[in-house]
């Protein structure tokens, strides 16, 4: 098997089966923002404008997205159309979002409610940011794509390359200082705190950025450098340096970072225990 094959995104890491539709996520959401409206006046307005007045969850996350990166060479109106047209011509951006979305919710306990990502959390913001950069990427629009991802990145402390390719249901916890280079590989239901990278060694213009499989969790400010894959379910331990491949199911700490036992989980990125033993 070629370095290219082993690392590939596998094709059925695309779009998992999602616990709950988008409708149902939708209903959620607007439940919660009808019970806060009527308890935050004040709020009402915001409420009303982003969720109680959108037709659904693909709508609301257009409208919030485009607020939020309204910038001088785009207005939010020309964001909004541009971010609908994306959803309406590619259906899996929507499921990918559900499924982000849907592992916020499920991974962090700040969050109560799908309502309050979709309205605060710059993580999921810069996974839907990032999702239609990838998509214009895709289609040889790359001036817009850089674009957003530089838009992106200063109001959401977040960079993330467009030709990066992420799987669904990611966690990107806190979000703050999180780097994703260009030839970067994710899969599904990865999550990852503040301050990590997933970065190059050198100028290299080769595939030169980590292969992330899934169910892996890496600790906030870890960095993971070069060309390495770190194996499905293994955990990499907070301000860690990755240097070479890690084993699936096995835990990683140190700089530069050795083994120091299994996993002890699956998925680590479902428990999110910080703990190395």
């Amino acid at each position: 098997m070629t370095t290219t094959e082993r690392c590939a995104l596998r094709p059925e890491m695309m779009l998992p089966k999602l616990p709950e539709s988008a409708e149902e996520v939708w209903e959620k959401v607007l439940a919660s923002a009808w019970e806060e409206a009527g308890r935050e006046p004040r709020l009402a307005g915001m409420l009303e404008e982003i969720v109680l007045s959108r037709s659904g969850l693909q709508n609301a996350i257009a409208v919030r997205l485009a607020q939020r990166l309204t910038c001088p060479y785009f207005t939010r109106e020309e964001w909004e159309a541009l971010f609908t047209a994306e959803l309406e011509e590619h259906t899996q951006l929507a499921a990918a979002m559900v499924a982000d979305l849907h592992a916020v919710v499920h991974r962090d306990p700040a969050s109560h409610s799908p309502l309050t990502p979709l309205l605060f959390f710059k993580g999921f913001h810069a996974l839907c940011a990032y999702r239609f950069a990838h998509a214009l990427w895709d289609q040889g629009r790359q001036l817009p794509a850089l674009m957003l991802q530089s838009v992106s990145s200063e109001v959401f402390g977040i960079d993330i390359h467009p030709a990066a390719r992420i799987g669904c249901g990611i966690m990107l916890d806190h979000g703050t200082g999180i780097v994703i280079g260009e030839t970067a590989i994710v899969e599904n239901n990865v999550s990852m705190l503040h301050e990590v990278t997933l970065g190059g060694t050198g100028k290299e213009f080769c595939d030169r950025h980590p292969v992330v499989r899934t169910g892996v969790m890496i600790g906030a400010g870890a960095k993971v450098l070069g060309r390495v894959e770190i194996g499905e379910g293994a955990k990499i331990a907070a301000s860690s340096v990755v240097l070479d491949d890690v084993n699936p199911h096995t835990t990683v700490a140190g700089v530069p970072a050795v083994v120091v036992g299994a996993t002890g989980e699956d998925e680590p990125a479902f428990c999110m225990r910080q703990g190395i033993h």
